[in-house]
């Protein structure tokens, strides 16, 4: 594999809040307007998007060749947003999960009845009171296959970069978890744990009543691949996982068909291969847009290396850090990334040693020779101590009896929508 140039993106997803802090549910008012400024200063409306529920909408950038112009696109988008907002009476609340009480209003579209249905609607309601970052790497164009994820066609090379950008992707999966923590409530209650990566991602052996608890298969983190044939196999046991799991609900498969389903489509696990030709990460929390650029730089300039220096990216047996050796990159086993390291970093998070030293070895394998390299400063004190917007609000919304009260979650709301125009407005002005 030689290095080449790739483009990278994001889809970030924002609650939208009225100016009490309150959830709004007028998503629609909303994008139409985003667009419409979009159109009128020669920017791309599709950057702005619905989701599933009324009151979370998605902001998108372009393809994009460097972190620098991602800041560019990324910040042009977010002031495209806060003016439609302001002449709206609407915000955009960027963290991770609203503090208060939602009951989310769902689009009355058949994909998301179907998943509904499968998932459970009690369940299927967690994705509507979470809101995440999704990380685009580009891979060679035409490599990815829609139909069966690496196509026939690809070249060696091509198929090199996917398999070793999915591992380095798989690999990242804690630290984005643990340096993306963001709000540290949901549903009014403080929950000491990553409440996106519990309520959303799920996972049956912790107690973590999510989205996919019961459908890891489409919803977890998938195991590193040795070969594509591996990673073909792993696409098509996912979408037969889907399959099944509509046939125990109840749900007839051809309503899945009907609504545009295919195998690439049944994917909401960490780490997917894109139809659009890229490795998505999805294991991020929302935060604010330096946390964003900042996990952007890290992920990017650690794509950039294993491209750069034609690096094979896989596990090895008794390894709990990035390390680096000759053309290998040797990286924790899939067992102790996706149990003891995924837990950890869930529940206490940067504060664990183990935690540290992880990540203490991808920001040194990031930062030799990479871009933008100040951006990563962000998250770690002059003493080397790891930084959250999670533990920052825990220290100014303090609460004895675990609850959050409602005019303080209101203010918190309030606060984060402020710190957001803030830093959009320092980089672009008023």
């Amino acid at each position: 594999m030689t290095e080449a140039k790739r483009r990278l993106g994001f889809e970030q997803e924002f609650f939208l809040v009225d100016r009490t802090g309150a959830i709004s549910h007028r998503a629609d008012e909303f994008l139409s307007r985003c667009q419409a400024i979009a159109t009128e200063k020669g920017s791309n409306p599709d950057c702005f998007a619905p989701e599933w529920v009324k009151h979370i909408v998605e902001i998108n950038t372009n393809p994009v060749n460097s972190v620098t112009e991602l800041t560019q696109e990324y910040f042009s988008n977010l002031q495209i947003a806060i003016q439609a907002g302001q002449e709206l009476d609407l915000r955009l609340y960027p963290l991770s999960t609203y503090p208060l009480h939602v009951m989310p209003i769902i689009r009355n579209k058949l994909w998301y009845h179907v998943q509904l249905r499968t998932v459970g609607y009690d369940r299927f309601l967690h994705a509507g009171r979470c809101t995440g970052t999704h990380l685009h790497l580009e891979v060679e164009p035409g490599a990815i296959d829609p139909r069966i994820g690496v196509s026939y066609d690809a070249t060696p090379a091509a198929k090199a970069e996917i398999l070793n950008l999915f591992n380095l992707a798989t690999a990242l999966d804690a630290a984005l978890i643990a340096l993306s923590r963001a709000c540290p409530f949901y549903e009014g209650r403080g929950m000491n744990v990553s409440a996106h990566t519990v309520h959303y991602r799920g996972r049956n052996i912790f107690g973590w009543e999510g989205v996919y608890t019961n459908l890891q298969a489409v919803g977890g983190l998938q195991p590193y691949v040795h070969s594509v044939e591996e990673l073909v196999e792993l696409q098509f046991g996912r979408y037969h996982a889907w399959l099944e799991a509509m046939d125990r609900a109840g749900v007839e498969r051809h309503l899945f068909y009907e609504a545009g389903g295919s195998m690439l489509k049944t994917a909401w696990n960490r780490v997917r291969l894109n139809k659009i030709g890229t490795i998505e990460l999805r294991g991020t929390d929302s935060n604010y847009p330096d946390r964003i650029l900042a996990i952007a730089t890290l992920v990017s300039n650690a794509a950039a290396r294993v491209r750069r220096e034609n690096l094979t990216v896989r596990p090895k047996a008794g390894v709990k850090t990035f390390q680096l050796k000759g053309d290998r990159l040797d990286v924790p086993e899939f067992e102790y990334l996706d149990n003891d390291l995924l837990y950890t970093a869930v529940t206490e998070g940067v504060k664990n040693r183990e935690v540290k030293d992880y990540l203490d070895s991808i920001f040194e394998f990031a930062t030799q020779d990479g871009e933008n390299i100040n951006l990563l400063t962000k998250f770690r004190s002059d003493l080397g101590e790891y930084q959250t917007t999670e533990a920052e609000l825990l220290q100014e919304f303090q609460t004895s009896t675990g609850e959050i009260s409602l005019d303080e979650g209101l203010r918190l709301v309030r606060q984060s929508c402020d710190k957001l125009e803030q830093q959009v407005f320092s980089v672009i002005g008023h």
